[in-house]
């Protein structure tokens, strides 16, 4: 796959949430952007800002109320919540920033876990999980339970799951939301090193500007519009300005 090639492209995508008194609240408005293969790309913005719908579109959990959302050059705006689901499965790993960890399975079982449903043979399943759990250095902890790991080693593990189906696409949100800052930092910088090394293109949802530094690029996103796209600024201030950068 060529650098060049996009991954994601959203198309004027808007999104609205009907409200209990009737009506509706607009939270998208004409979100559009490419993110292409290889890049390490945050999305920031204050809370309340969009960024977490933004994040479900992008992860295919929810879909936009209008606009084109295409994922690897495949239009999924309208597919059905079954179709979702194999997108899910097949096309991107998830990395939360809780973990979202079964704490009564063991480490490999929850790595292997969206092996489950790639038709994959148990053994199979397994081999993938130990070389997964070796990737992030777990190789010695598959029989430990979540509740017997540390933070960082949790976050590395929900890492190994979201790489067991060979994504070039992984998706964390507020991935070091749950951690101290060095625990945090490990964990960045191992996502620095899975875009480098592997070319896994990594898409990070932040509210902390300290956060989006790791990535190469930054989309931020303020009252539910682009607010600036472009490399990383040398200062947080210049995203009080409404004024949208040039890549």
């Amino acid at each position: 796959m060529k650098k060049t090639e996009n991954i994601i492209s959203l198309n004027k995508i808007c999104k609205s949430f009907p409200l209990e008194v009737g009506g509706v609240q607009q939270v998208l408005f004409d979100i559009t952007f490419d993110i292409h293969a290889g890049e390490f790309v945050a999305i920031m913005g204050p809370s309340g800002s969009g960024k977490s719908t933004c994040m479900n579109i992008i992860g295919a959990l929810d879909t936009p109320t209008s606009g084109i959302y295409e994922l690897y050059g495949r239009d999924i705006t309208n597919m059905t919540d079954d179709e979702l689901a194999v997108v899910r499965n097949q096309h991107i790993g998830f990395v939360f920033q809780n973990f979202n960890l079964l704490p009564k399975r063991n480490v490999l079982d929850n790595v292997m876990l969206p092996l489950m449903y790639r038709g994959m043979t148990p053994d199979d399943r397994v081999i993938r999980a130990r070389e997964m759990l070796h990737r992030v250095g777990l190789e010695s902890f598959e029989f430990y339970l979540p509740t017997q790991l540390s933070g960082g080693m949790k976050q590395r593990v929900a890492i190994a799951r979201a790489l067991a189906g060979e994504p070039k696409l992984i998706l964390a949100d507020e991935p070091t939301g749950a951690l101290d800052s060095k625990m945090g930092n490990e964990i960045l910088r191992f996502f620095k090193q899975l875009n480098k090394d592997m070319g896994i293109t990594i898409v990070m949802i932040t509210h902390e500007f300290d956060i989006a530094q790791y990535a190469n690029r930054l989309i931020h996103i303020y009252d539910g519009r682009i607010n600036y796209d472009g490399p990383i600024p040398k200062s947080e201030a210049i995203l009080t300005k409404k004024t949208k950068a040039t890549r």
